[in-house]
This record gives C-alpha cells, sequence and structure tokens, in this order.
C-alpha cells in the first residue's frame, strides 16, 4: 500500500447533485473533493435545465432526514481528519484504509481522547463513508476483506448488549405532569408533548414535526385532525413511509392527551402552522417557529428526574436512564391489546422489532419446556 499525502480537501458534504453534474463536465482530475456544500451554479449547464436541478437538489435533501445528514457530514469530516493525520489519501476508496481506520476507531486511536468507539459507532461510521464515497461516483466494496474480515473480528472482541433506555411506565408519566406548570403555556405545551408522545408511540421528531393541517409548512412531517367525541388522527411521514396513528380520548381529562392537545391550541392561539413552538416572555409569548427535536429528550429527562422516577439509583445513572424514547418504550411496554396493534402504532416493519421496545413484557408467557413434555 503506496499513498502520496492527501492534498487539502473540503471534510464538508458535498452538493450531490453538483458532483454529478462535475462529473460530466471537462476536468483535469475531477474528485468531487473541492465541491463546496452550498448550491453552486453548475458551469456548462443549459439554462432551461436549471430549475430542474433546483428540483432535484430538493429531491436529494428529502430523500434523508436532516438528523441522517448531519451524522454523514461529521463522519465524514472524522475519516477525512484521520487519513490526512496519517498521511493518507481519502480517495479513491481504498478498502486496506478504511479497515485501518475502523481499526482506530475501535482502537481508540482516531482522537487524543484514546476512547474507544462502540460497534454501532464504527458501524454507522462505515456506512456514511460509503454513502460520501458512492454521492462522489467512487463506490467503496464493503465485501473486500481488508473491511469485512477487520469489521467482524470487531463486532466479536467489543459487541455489548444494547443498552436500552428506561421505559415511562403510566404512573410515572402522571407524576412527571404533576411537576410541570398548569397555568403558563409553556407547562400546557409540556403536558400535551408528553401525552401525545406517550399515547401515540411517537419518535421525538415525529412530535415536533407535525403541524396544525395539512401542507401548512415546507418542512412538516405530519398534521393532527380532531374527531369530535372520538380522537385525534395523527398522520405522519416516518422512516417508512407514510403512517397513521389514532389516538383516542383518555379515561379523565387530566390525563387525555386530546385535551391537552385542544387546550394547548385554544390558549396558544395556534391554528395555522407548527403544533409545537417555543414559549418564550416568561412564558407568556408562543413564537412561529417549531421546536428542535432535542427539546423532546430534554423535557422527558427533566420531568423524569423532578418526579423521582427511578428513585432507587444514584442522580447520576437516572440522568442517562430518559430519553424522548421512553415514552415509546413506555407505550409498547403496557398496553394490553394484540400486539399486531402496538406495532402499527409505532411504526414497525416487524413483531420483533416491537418487541425490543416492550421492556416489561412477559417473556415466558409461551413455555416451550412444559409444552414438549418435560
Amino acid at each position: 500500500m503506496d499513498h502520496s499525502p492527501a492534498e487539502a480537501v473540503t471534510d464538508d458534504l458535498p452538493d450531490i447533485i453538483d458532483v454529478v453534474f462535475a462529473m460530466g463536465q471537462p476536468s483535469d482530475d475531477f474528485s468531487g473533493e473541492n465541491t463546496a456544500p452550498a448550491a453552486q451554479p453548475i458551469v456548462g449547464l443549459p439554462a432551461h435545465l436549471e430549475g430542474l436541478a433546483e428540483r432535484a437538489r430538493d429531491y436529494v435533501e428529502a430523500a434523508s432526514s436532516a438528523n441522517t445528514r448531519r451524522a454523514y457530514a461529521a463522519d465524514w469530516k472524522h475519516f477525512c481528519a484521520w487519513a490526512r493525520r496519517q498521511h493518507l489519501d481519502m480517495l479513491p476508496p481504498d478498502p486496506q484504509v478504511v479497515g485501518l481506520y475502523i481499526t482506530a476507531c475501535a482502537s481508540g486511536k482516531v482522537t487524543g481522547d484514546k476512547k474507544p468507539n462502540a460497534v454501532s459507532t464504527i458501524e454507522r461510521r462505515l456506512s456514511s463513508l460509503t454513502w460520501n464515497f458512492s454521492q462522489r461516483g467512487q463506490p467503496l466494496d464493503r465485501k473486500d476483506r481488508h473491511i469485512a474480515t477487520v469489521l467482524a473480528g470487531i463486532r466479536n472482541s467489543h459487541a455489548k448488549p444494547p443498552v436500552q433506555k428506561e421505559a415511562i411506565l403510566p404512573e410515572d408519566l402522571i407524576a412527571m405532569l404533576e411537576t410541570l406548570d398548569r397555568a403558563g403555556l409553556r407547562g400546557l405545551r409540556d403536558r400535551a408533548m408528553l401525552l401525545l408522545g406517550f399515547a401515540g408511540g411517537l419518535r421525538r421528531s415525529e412530535i415536533v414535526g407535525l403541524d396544525v393541517g395539512r401542507d401548512q409548512t415546507e418542512d412538516s412531517r405530519g398534521w393532527i385532525e380532531f374527531f369530535p367525541g372520538k380522537g385525534v388522527l395523527v398522520t405522519l411521514r416516518g422512516k417508512t413511509g407514510w403512517r397513521e396513528v389514532e389516538i383516542g380520548r383518555g379515561s379523565s381529562d387530566a390525563t387525555c392527551p386530546v385535551v391537552a392537545l385542544q387546550t394547548w391550541l385554544k390558549l396558544a392561539r395556534i391554528a395555522h402552522g407548527p403544533l409545537f413552538r417555543r414559549v418564550t416572555g416568561q412564558g407568556k409569548t408562543v413564537g412561529a417557529e417549531r421546536l428542535n427535536d432535542q427539546e423532546v429528550a430534554r423535557l422527558v429527562k427533566r420531568t423524569a428526574l423532578a418526579a423521582g422516577v427511578r428513585g432507587d439509583l444514584s442522580e447520576g445513572d437516572r440522568a442517562t436512564k430518559f430519553s424522548g424514547h421512553s415514552l415509546r418504550a413506555g407505550l409498547a411496554s403496557l398496553a394490553e391489546v394484540d400486539e399486531r396493534y402496538v406495532q402499527k402504532q409505532l411504526g414497525h416493519a416487524s413483531a420483533e422489532m416491537t418487541r425490543k421496545y416492550q421492556r416489561r413484557r412477559d417473556r415466558f408467557r409461551v413455555n416451550l419446556t412444559t409444552a414438549s413434555g418435560l
């Protein structure tokens, strides 16, 4: 393996459409490395196709979530920085270089803190590299022995059981709601988010991505529709396409997600656009912009700690137990209905994925030992 020192390149994610079109343009040495992340005019593109190019960029962006794009960009930057320090070329993709990179990740020798990456992080970084190389028109062969064999060894040596977030139980949720301010708009908003997220088994991005109605904002990922006396229908654009989630009325107004949602909309005077927004001005002013999905995770963690959920643990341990996923896990674990309905509510493609969320299901409901006659 003989690599010359890498030329200075940008670590930013390229504009994919610019890369694709530029590959068709005359160039002495086009690799996609120097393509700027911002959309640039495409040299040589006929004027009547510029509108299509702009639309193509929109479709490229819609192909993956903002979180995915940020992760791909960060992982590419991580790889480029390591390769430069080792005086290795990033392009064209070399399986042996990538194999050394994931070895360094597993050994904690990529950054100065000497902290090894988890196997799941290494697998994500490898997926990111594969995607980035592909967008530069130079695919990476992940089946090459320098990658596949090394990755198999990393999995065998370092893989650990998954660490799952704590499920929020109904009694936990009720205690968490009690920590919120009933009189302020922020408390009403947070109440609606917690109840809607729990009853719908929604992801945090799905909660904040909702609009009041259909086709109201460009960044919308769904909307709600009230059915008087019955509940609210939530239409979502998720990882596997569009799905509908029915959320019925609760047995009490105090814990009813529909009532909480209606109260928030009425008192916040929201009739159009993002459903959940920032509250400012000492809790009296509702902004126009939607919340970031990180706010859901912070809300769950903050209220769970304030309510004393899992008080048997230390403060440090409790702080790591809760996240936005805790709401989904809570619904999956406790809704005593046919598993297929829970699977549909959570938007899972398989029952096995739903079972991974069921923290407290009866794993021994089917006893094959006694069934076999023993």
